[in-house]
C-alpha cells in the first residue's frame, strides 16, 4: 500500500521516507505524525490493518503502542495533583491501603516503587478483571525497597495509578482519561476501546523468533516483568476483543499517531498542566540503571527524559511519542508490526529534524 495522508510544504522528504519504510513491511502498517508551530506538518499512514492484509490502514485506524500508553496514565494523576486532589509525596496507602511496600505516589510515577513482577502465577483473565489484578498486587511485596532502585513497571503501572484515580475521583483511569484529557483535546486514544470502535483497531503482528530473541538478548527483568500474567506478547491475546475492551493502562491504550503526538504537543505547549506541574513531570526525578529494561534511564513523572532535547516514551515493538524542547515539535510513530528496535521511527524523526535544520538524534 502506498503512503496516505499529507505533509506541509518542505516536508516532502518525510513522506518519501515513510513510503520507503511502510511499503516493504510484511505485517500490519503504521502511522507517523508531527506537530510544529501550532499545526500538523506531517500526518501519514499506510499499509494494512489486519494480519491477512485485506483491510487498508486508514486515517482513523487505532493501534496499540504498548508502553506509549504510560504517559496517558501518568497525566491523569498529574492532572488530579494539579487540582489539589492528589499529593504526589503521600504514601500510596493513602489511596490504596492494601498495597504493600510503603511507596509514595511519586515513586510509582518515577518507576522506583519496585512493583515490577508478580511471583504468584496469574491467569490471562487477570488482564480482563481489574479487581483480580489488584488483588494479586496486594499479595506481592516490591522487588526492592521503594526509592532504592529503578525499573519500569511494565504491566502494572496503570493499575497502580488507576487505583489512585479511583480513590479520589471514582472513575476508572480509562474513563477519567477520556472525559478529562482525550475528549477535551480531541485525541483519538482509548484505554478500554468502546464497542463501536473495535472494528477500527489494527492487528499487532511481527511476533516470532527474531522478536523473541531481541527481548531475550536485552536481559534485565523485562521478560519476567512482561510474562505474568501471560499474554502481553501473544498475538492471540492482544488481538482479541477482550484485551481491547479491557483497561490495562500500562500497555493497552489504542490510538492514532495524531493522538499520541497531540498529547505531547498539548503538554509541551502548556495546554494541559500548570507550568509548575509540567516542570515536575518533565524534570529528571530518577536516574540510573533500570533493572527492567536493562539500560541507563532518566525518568520524570511518567516520561523518559533526554535533558538535552526533550521527553517522551517508547513501547515494545518500536512505537514512540516525543516532545522536543529544542525543536518545539511533537512526533509520534505507531506501528502494528513490532520489531526489536526503534530504527524506523528514529529515521522518520530525523527526517523531520533535517527539514527543521536540526542535527539527528
Amino acid at each position: 500500500m502506498d503512503a496516505q495522508g499529507s505533509v506541509a510544504p518542505g516536508f516532502e522528504p518525510v513522506r518519501e521516507l515513510f513510503a520507503d519504510l511502510v511499503t516493504p513491511s510484511p505485517g500490519t502498517g503504521s502511522a507517523f505524525a508531527a506537530w510544529h508551530e501550532g499545526r500538523w506538518v506531517v500526518d501519514l499512514w499506510g499499509g494494512y490493518a489486519d494480519a491477512a492484509r485485506t483491510r487498508p490502514w486508514r486515517d482513523d485506524t487505532l493501534v496499540m503502542p504498548y508502553s506509549v500508553t504510560k504517559p496517558f496514565a501518568a497525566v491523569c494523576v498529574a492532572l488530579l495533583a494539579d487540582r489539589g486532589l492528589v499529593d504526589l509525596d503521600a504514601p500510596m496507602a493513602a489511596y490504596w491501603p492494601a498495597l504493600p511496600g510503603g511507596a509514595t505516589v511519586r515513586q510509582v510515577l518515577t518507576h522506583t516503587s519496585g512493583h515490577v513482577v508478580l511471583d504468584e502465577p496469574q491467569p490471562v483473565e487477570a488482564f480482563y478483571d481489574w479487581d483480580l489484578m489488584c488483588a494479586a498486587l496486594e499479595r506481592q511485596q516490591p522487588a526492592w525497597p521503594p526509592g532504592t532502585a529503578l525499573g519500569e513497571s511494565a504491566l502494572f503501572y496503570g493499575h497502580l495509578l488507576g487505583q489512585v484515580v479511583r480513590a479520589v475521583d471514582g472513575r476508572s483511569l480509562g474513563g477519567f482519561l477520556h472525559d478529562e484529557v482525550c475528549a477535551p483535546l480531541g485525541l483519538d486514544f482509548h484505554v478500554g476501546v468502546p464497542e463501536p470502535d473495535l472494528d477500527r483497531v489494527a492487528d499487532v503482528t511481527g511476533f516470532g523468533d527474531e522478536f523473541d530473541r531481541g527481548k531475550r538478548e536485552r536481559g534485565g527483568l523485562m521478560l519476567e516483568a512482561l510474562s505474568n500474567p501471560p499474554g502481553a506478547l501473544d498475538p492471540d491475546v492482544v488481538n482479541g476483543a477482550a484485551w481491547r475492551r479491557a483497561e490495562v493502562p500500562a500497555v493497552n491504550g489504542h490510538g492514532t499517531a495524531r493522538a499520541v503526538a497531540g498529547l505531547f504537543a498539548a503538554l509541551g505547549e502548556g495546554r494541559l498542566l500548570s507550568p509548575a506541574m509540567l516542570t515536575e513531570v518533565t524534570s529528571v526525578q530518577a536516574d540510573g540503571h533500570d533493572r527492567v529494561v536493562n539500560e541507563t534511564c532518566q525518568w520524570g513523572l511518567g516520561v523518559a527524559i533526554e535533558p538535552a532535547d526533550g521527553w517522551g516514551m517508547g513501547g515494545v515493538g518500536g512505537s514512540f511519542g516525543w516532545w522536543s524542547h529544542a525543536g518545539q515539535y511533537a512526533v509520534a510513530f505507531l506501528s502494528g508490526c513490532v520489531v526489536s528496535d526503534r530504527d524506523r521511527g528514529g529515521e522518520l524523526e530525523n527526517s523531520v529534524r533535517a527539514v527543521l535544520g536540526m542535527s539527528p538524534v
